[in-house]
């Protein structure tokens, strides 16, 4: 048996409407599925989602404000007002500055830019910002990705006489700022049809009513700044991103071109993932580790030369922030690990912690422990902390931070992610707080992580073209996850460890006779865990391996599960303690049937023998044999009723029973006639040469010997063997002696020298049905 690592959910599409699809379009039932998971059930809606048919963008004078904040930068362009651009440190508020820029300086626009700076000016608008924006002669600003918690900002804008537009996307509390305008989708009265648009998303809105037509040479910004930042891929979002990676892959921007050549990649190969692990991370990487104004230049750059020295300087910072973020998780980890397991929701601070990048080791200790987890570095100037949270399903942080409202001064975020600031005194009170609303919130089946599942298939389904037909979903992201495939109860053909350090697995599952490659990094432990020849089910991501211009399925594995006790064949194996003693010590049980193998095993032994085996509990263990019970009821006892997840055979003995000398009838006979002919015999004196001289052992002789005995064949005086004449006939089988050494040369065999799989179905003869809990 091998238990899952995550939770498996899965519910079974309507196999209606699968039909339907398949056959109104055409597609794989594996596809069509896919399509019914994700809320697509229609046959038009799907056809639409599939084929980008009527992928039309929304009109932008349908968001709330709109219309008022493009007359006022309509009146700023025309009086030629000098227009501040106010954005964010992360790649979607890079992106968002950067559509906005393209879009004014089109228009002719005096316009500049200010991102603040994130370890002295903290999350958003601020007063200072605002005031040195002022005297630098600005009348209006335009803020991105952010804002819309500004209150006390917007009120010090027109104090000082600053025209604001406010665009952004993150929550909207009850208060709004009195802004000039406010562009957002979720905020109330606007009517807007899709409300889910990331920052770069609202940019590219305001960009669209600005120049009168669909920007499309920004499509690709505003697909960078939409993936980058997690929003869901569904509606305009996945135009955005869908037709924004078409542009990308043919953009003429130096400066993303020589990003990715620093990143190994071409921008001809862009995909989402492109985007998601080598284009946002080096943008994000810059506001991470000081101000994000070259992130800017790199998207605005049309000098070859500039945007490749910037490329260069955005990777040595994403190297550094690297090394930064391995530092801050180590010490995050022991931290917790220190504070014990009674922690239902994480809350971590350190001095000097980078602020910029205690969200990336939030996510990490997310993953690491199942449990929400907020990052906060200190700044020991100020005694602030500044830092960011993630959580997990079923905690809403949005909702339950909002209610520490009182100790964190700027704050704002989504239910699954948010960003604050606080005093240094408060941690311990949000840890408090946190910890008191986790515990009324979350159950213990939620700190086990969920593991979504998307289809079921069989590995004869898992071919090329359908994997490639399931690939018209994407570009995969939030709400349009890349599909996550189970296979149940396949056989596992092979299992094997690749990799320069053997820490990578490779797989192959048979159904029928088909047969599946599953790879999966990093888990080279599961060599250990499984049996070849197990059936097991896997849950994993679909790709196509192409080699030598040959194009295979395969299943890049995330999680297994083997639902079948296993046996572990480890007779014969010098190194079997060693491997015993990685077992989880709380689920394995190293069993003996014999005293004296206490002494020889260097590991935790316990002894089992008829007065105490019922006593041993044995159901889901590891249970491991380390020697031949001297009778099969003994195990049987131990098995009856119970299952074991796992049995290792051991199996060893130090008197090898079956390959020792167990004497034929015919050398029974000729013993007896023997000792007939001879009437007595000095078996202590000469019973070793006659031994010799037969070819026997000294203990064939003895055992003999016994067994005449056990019949009443002879009598034993003072070392003499003498005939009983008139002893009645009996079989060998009449022996106890005999009949013992019977049983134990049969259990040899079958427990020393049969093969595993006949090992394993004798060993399943021995348990009986466990009786259900009730």
């Amino acid at each position: 048996m091998l238990l899952s690592k995550m939770r498996w959910e899965y519910e079974h599409p309507s196999e209606e409407k699968v039909k339907s699809l398949s056959e109104n379009l055409n597609i794989s039932a594996l596809t069509a599925s896919l399509l019914v998971k994700r809320g697509l059930e229609e046959v038009e809606e799907a056809r639409s989602f599939l084929f980008d048919q009527k992928a039309e963008f929304h009109d932008p004078f349908l968001l709330k404000g709109m219309k008022e904040a493009v007359e006022r930068i309509n009146k700023a362009i025309e009086e030629q007002e000098s227009i501040v651009i106010f954005g964010d440190y992360d790649a979607d508020g890079v992106t968002s500055t950067s559509v906005l820029l393209h879009t004014l300086k089109e228009r002719s626009a005096i316009v500049d830019f200010y991102i603040p700076d994130r370890f002295k000016e903290g999350y958003g608008p601020n007063e200072q910002a605002f005031r040195y924006i002022k005297e630098q002669g600005a009348s209006l600003v335009i803020t991105v990705d952010t804002g819309i918690a500004a209150v006390n900002e917007a009120r010090i804008a027109k104090e000082i006489g600053l025209d604001l537009i406010i665009t952004d996307h993150h929550e909207p509390s009850e208060e709004l700022p009195e802004a000039l305008a406010i562009v957002h989708p979720k905020q109330p009265g606007c009517e807007y049809p899709f409300k889910e648009l990331a920052g770069v998303g609202v940019a590219f809105k305001v960009a669209h009513a600005l120049l009168g037509k669909l920007p499309v040479q920004l499509l690709d910004l505003a697909a960078i700044g939409t993936i980058a930042d997690l929003v869901p891929l569904h509606d305009e979002n996945r135009w955005l991103a869908k037709k924004g990676l078409v542009q990308l892959r043919q953009s003429n921007r130096p400066g993303l071109k020589a990003l990715l050549k620093e990143a190994g990649a071409t921008l001809e190969e862009a995909n989402e993932e492109t985007v998601g692990f080598q284009i946002a991370p080096r943008l994000n990487a810059v506001g991470r580790i000081e101000q994000a104004d070259p992130a800017v230049h790199l998207l605005m750059t049309e000098d070859k030369d500039e945007a490749e020295e910037l490329a260069r300087f955005v990777q040595e910072l994403n190297k550094e922030r690297q090394k930064i973020v391995s530092t801050i998780t180590e010490e995050a980890i022991q931290m917790v690990e220190e504070a014990g397991d009674d922690q239902s929701a994480i809350v971590v601070a350190k001095a000097g912690w980078n602020p910029g990048v205690v969200g990336i080791v939030a996510s990490k200790l997310t993953d690491t422990f199942s449990r929400p987890a907020i990052v906060l570095g200190i700044d020991e100037e100020t005694q602030m902390a500044k830092g960011s949270a993630r959580s997990i399903p079923g905690f809403d942080l949005f909702f339950h931070l909002s209610k520490c409202r009182d100790i964190l001064p700027h704050f704002g975020g989504h239910p699954m992610a948010a960003g604050m600031t606080l005093r240094a005194d408060d941690v311990s009170l949000l840890r408090e707080r946190l910890n008191q609303y986790a515990n009324e919130t979350l159950t213990e089946e939620d700190f086990i992580p969920i593991q979504r599942v998307d289809a079921v298939c069989k590995v004869d389904e898992l071919t090329v073209q359908a994997i490639e037909e399931a690939g018209m979903l994407s570009p995969f992201g939030m709400s349009n996850p890349k599909p996550f495939i189970m296979i149940e109860d396949a056989k596992l053909e092979d299992i094997r460890t690749i990799g320069a350090n053997h820490n990578h697995i490779k797989m192959s599952l048979k159904d029928e006779d088909t047969l599946l490659d599953c790879v999966g990094f990093h888990q080279g432990k599961l060599k250990e865990e499984i049996v070849p020849g197990s059936r097991i089910s896997v849950i994993g991501e679909m790709s196509v391996n192409e080699w030598n211009n040959r194009k295979k399925p395969q299943l890049m594995l995330k999680d297994a599960r083997v639902d079948e006790w296993q046996l572990f064949d480890l007779r014969g194996k010098k190194d079997w303690e060693k491997k015993v003693s990685t077992l989880d010590s709380e689920k394995s049980l190293v069993v003996c049937f014999d005293e004296a193998t206490k002494q020889d095993v260097d590991l935790p032994i316990h002894h089992v023998h008829a007065e105490n085996v019922s006593s041993f509990n044995v159901q889901g263990k590891y249970v491991v044999f380390a020697d031949v019970p001297a009778d099969e009821q003994l195990l049987k006892q131990l098995l009856e009723n119970q299952k074991p997840a796992r049995i290792y055979t051991v199996f060893q003995r130090k008197e090898d029973h079956f390959m020792s000398s167990f004497p034929s009838r015919d050398q029974f006979k000729w013993f007896y006639g023997f000792l007939f002919k001879r009437g007595s015999f000095p078996i202590k004196e000469q019973g070793m040469e006659l031994a010799k001289h037969r070819g026997w052992t000294k203990d064939t002789i003895i055992f003999m010997t016994k067994v005449f005995f056990e019949l009443g064949f002879v009598k034993i005086e003072n070392g003499v063997l003498s005939i009983v004449l008139d002893a009645p006939k009996k079989d060998l089988t009449a022996s106890a002696s005999y009949t013992a050494k019977q049983r134990l040369m049969e259990l040899d065999q079958t427990l020393t020298y049969s093969s595993a799989k006949e090992l394993k179905e004798w060993l399943n003869s021995m348990m009986s049905e466990v009786s259900p809990v009730l």
